[in-house]
């Protein structure tokens, strides 16, 4: 504006066209009235429309948003303004192709200061996929000195800085190669001081911190030098006041733990001079209330243990005050419930070698009569009367001074007791004997004793055996091992048949012998060779079928040995059955006198019986000789009538003088697969078909053949092929003198074929000419191998009515021939009165052509 008024004032004006200088005129107007109207737009309170004005906004022209001065609908977003090829921005900074992709708004990162050096808010951005920007190329990517990983950048990194990365170590193991991080340049590596090793970081250190690292001394054995690390300087070493040693650490030392050293003692001996370290400083020594000695420690102590000193007792004798160390402060003295021995000395009951157990042999004190001194329960290990004594006390009329009453086998053991040898008892038997009082035997459980209250009944008190029972009110339910055990009474025999079954099953009450054994409880399961074995019981005779293993019962009924049926199922019989069916095991029967000599044909190996006969164990047949071998030019060999099932060569004309069954039978698993060989080899000459094509020795002449002369022609008279009887070229000289149609009338057909044709249904109708009826075939057809050799006879037809022309040549007929076909009124509209022959035009009535042999 102030160069155009400058312009102006300087009078450029005046050399400018008149033209020229009313356009300017114009825009000069036009400008101040702009200028005009621009002026009090400078102090309008752009905050009043909703979108302040800061930063570089404040300097910017209106028009740059507000184009040919529109201000209604002016958008308030940046991206309207700063995005590229939008009608507002013009010449504004727009949105590179290279930015970060983002449906944020561009406020969300940018300010109105500047574009760069924008904040990008990660808040909605998805987990792992930080790559998608920070490529290198749309944002800043990773370095070159980059860890090695495949892991995504927020696994170690925060959004708000790529300083102080956090490295997720949880998902390392000890097989992660630490150092290829951890090498002083990439990451911080070992110290200059660090334990000398080639293991993997994560061997010792954790993974969450390199302090506390835990040596793994698992791997270390007695030959590892454990001073290189444990000099005191890269570990720790020995103390001062260690033990004075050269031996390696892990002699003494666990590999877990210094602590709780165990020395190895085993190398010491007796004449090791223990007080060396033993003396209170070193290690432990003596304490006060020791023994008194100067005997060396291994005299009586262990290298192993100081606890459980064995003092060597081995000079002490019967002399030996033992009370004098034995005092209860020295060493152990005897207890509080000790066994009232009086002046007794300690050696008298107990051993040099060890306190228990003690022998109390009864001869250092009187005894007889006073058991129950000691043997009261106060001092063990003189055991007391125990709480399932007999109840001695509780019978009438018996008196027991002491124990010694009834046991009496010495001092040396309670039992056995003889109570009944010392003491009489009458009927007062279940005071003792009802189970609660052992050794006396109580009353079993059994149906023997169930109501019985005295024992005396039975038994007498010398010994419960030799009572006599009364067997008389037993039954087969009675369980009569519950006494017959081989304790209570006698059991069963060792050369008993083994069973589990009462013995009433078999035996009577009265006696054992003559048992008689019920099979009928016995099942497939009885292992019946236990007792059928030829000493308990019958066994197999020596012609037994040699079944092996099997059970009898799988055979056998247990009511009867015989019949029996083998059942093959319990016994290997695959390729074995001539082991039994040889004959010498009846009743297995062998192979029969009439059996097919299988044996004797050449090339051919049978396994056994199972080689043909496969209709199951059951039976033999039905068998299967030509399913298992392969017999070649032998058929003769079985099949002669002579061996059953195999079929021999019928007395028929068509099998005279065959010595080959396979000259014709070609299906060794039936005969009716049959190709019979006509060839001079089997007699077959010419005129002969009928000797064998009678219907009996090979198929004959069907019921609707063609009747022939006398009705024996030959068959080869016609059928020309050994082959087969389809294709026969007939010879009419061998059929009868009838009329042709006798045959060629429909009702000969043989096997689907037709084998005399008829007339078809579009023949001519000769019951138009006249005696039509009457007519044979070859009235027309004279040839005897073709219907098309014909020559029309029209019988001497006259025509008007019987014989009439037009039947077969008028228009529209559809009959076989080449007859001439016209309309009766080709030649006029009207047509003539009766027939063609009727016009005066045509033979045999008209003027015009041959008679009977064309129209003109």
């Amino acid at each position: 504006m102030k160069l155009l008024h400058s312009a102006h004032r300087a009078g450029v004006a005046h050399f400018l066209p008149w033209m020229l200088r009313y356009a300017l005129a114009f825009l000069l107007a036009l400008v101040s009235v702009q200028a005009l109207a621009q002026a009090p737009l400078r102090n309008f309170d752009h905050v009043k429309t909703g979108f302040p004005l800061t930063g570089v906004h404040t300097s910017q022209r209106c028009e740059s948003c507000h184009i040919n001065g529109v201000f209604k609908g002016t958008p308030k977003d940046c991206a309207s303004c700063h995005t590229s090829g939008l009608r507002i921005s013009r010449s504004n900074t727009v949105k590179p192709v290279n930015h970060i992709p983002t449906q944020l708004t561009c406020e969300t990162c940018h300010n109105t200061q500047s574009f760069v050096g924008a904040r990008f808010n990660h808040a909605g951005v998805v987990a792992g996929s930080c790559a998608t920007c920070h490529n290198g190329s749309t944002a800043t990517g990773k370095p070159s000195g980059h860890i090695v990983t495949q892991a995504t950048c927020d696994s170690c990194h925060k959004t708000t800085g790529w300083a102080g990365a956090k490295i997720d170590h949880s998902l390392f193991t000890a097989a992660t190669n630490c150092s290829s991080c951890h090498n002083g340049t990439t990451a911080s590596g070992k110290p200059g001081n660090h334990v000398a090793t080639t293991a993997n970081c994560g061997t010792c250190h954790k993974t969450a911190a390199w302090t506390g690292a835990k040596v793994d001394h698992r791997l270390f054995t007695a030959s590892t030098n454990c001073s290189s690390c444990h000099n005191g300087t890269t570990a720790s070493g020995k103390p001062g006041n260690h033990v004075a040693t050269t031996a390696n650490c892990s002699t003494c030392h666990k590999t877990t733990a210094w602590t709780g050293a165990k020395v190895d003692h085993s190398l010491f001996t007796a004449a090791t001079n223990c007080s060396g370290c033993h003396n209170g400083t070193t290690a432990s020594g003596k304490p006060g209330n020791h023994l008194a000695t100067t005997a060396n420690c291994g005299s009586c102590h262990k290298t192993a243990a100081w606890t459980g000193a064995k003092v060597d007792h081995s000079t002490f004798t019967a002399a030996t005050n033992c009370g004098n160390c034995h005092n209860g402060t020295t060493a152990t003295g005897k207890s509080a419930t000790h066994i009232p021995a009086g002046a007794v000395n300690c050696i008298s009951c107990h051993t040099t070698t060890t306190w228990k157990p003690s022998r109390f042999n009864h001869t250092q004190t009187v005894v007889a009569g006073q058991c129950s001194t000691c043997h009261s329960g106060a001092y063990p290990p003189a055991n007391a009367r125990p709480v399932n004594h007999i109840p001695y006390q509780t019978l009438s009329g018996v008196v027991v001074t002491n124990c010694d009453s009834c046991h009496k086998s010495g001092y040396a053991a309670w039992t056995p007791a003889r109570f009944h040898t010392n003491v009489v008892v009458t009927t007062q038997c279940s005071s003792c004997h009802n189970g609660s009082f052992p050794p006396a035997t109580g009353k079993p459980n059994t149906p023997i004793h169930s109501g019985a209250t005295n024992c005396e009944t039975c038994h007498r008190t010398a010994g419960w055996a030799g009572a006599k029972v009364d067997h008389s009110l037993f039954t087969v339910a009675t369980n009569c091992s519950g006494c017959h055990n081989g304790t209570t009474a006698s059991g069963k025999p060792v050369n008993h048949i083994a069973t589990t079954a009462n013995c009433g099953t078999c035996h009577r009450t009265t006696a054992w012998a003559g048992a008689r054994v019920d099979h009928g409880l016995f099942t497939a399961a009885t292992n019946c060779a236990s007792c059928h074995n030829g000493t308990a019981a019958t066994g197999k005779p020596v012609r037994h079928v040699p079944v092996g293993a099997a059970n009898c019962i799988s055979c056998h009924t247990t009511t009867a040995w015989l019949p029996s049926r083998f059942n093959h199922t319990q016994v290997i019989v695959a390729n074995q059955c001539s082991t039994c069916h040889s004959g010498a095991f009846p009743p297995a029967d062998a192979r029969p006198p009439n059996h097919i000599p299988y044996q004797t044909l050449t090339g051919v190996a049978i396994a056994n019986c199972d080689s043909c006969h496969r209709g199951g164990f059951a039976a033999w047949g039905p068998a299967r000789f030509h399913g298992s071998v392969s017999v070649v030019g032998q058929c003769a060999g079985c099949h002669t009538g002579l061996y059953p099932p195999a079929r021999g060569k019928p007395n028929t004309p068509v099998h005279a003088g065959v010595t080959n069954c396979e000259s014709c039978h070609r299906s060794s698993a039936s005969w009716l697969t049959v190709v019979f060989g006509h060839s001079p080899a089997n007699a077959v000459g010419t005129g002969t078909c009928d000797n064998c094509h009678n219907g009996t020795s090979a198929k004959g002449k069907p019921a609707t053949h063609i009747p022939v002369v006398g009705g024996v022609a030959k068959c080869d008279s016609c059928h020309r092929s050994q082959a087969s009887f389809v294709g026969a070229t007939m010879n009419h000289s061998v059929v009868t003198t009838s009329t042709c149609k006798s045959c060629h009338n429909g009702s000969y057909v043989s096997q689907g074929r037709t084998g005399a044709l008829a007339k078809p249904v579009n023949h001519i109708p000769e019951m138009q000419l006249l005696n039509g009826s009457s007519m044979d075939c070859n009235s027309c057809h004279s040839g005897t191998t073709s219907w098309t050799t014909v020559r029309m006879n029209h019988n001497n037809s006259l025509g008007g009515g019987a014989g009439s022309c037009k039947a077969c040549h008028s228009s529209g007929t559809n009959y076989l021939g080449n007859m001439e076909k016209m309309a009766l009124t080709h030649r006029t509209r009207t047509p003539p009165a009766m027939d063609c022959s009727e016009a005066g035009c045509h033979r045999p009535l008209g003027n015009r052509g041959s008679t009977y042999t064309n129209w003109k």
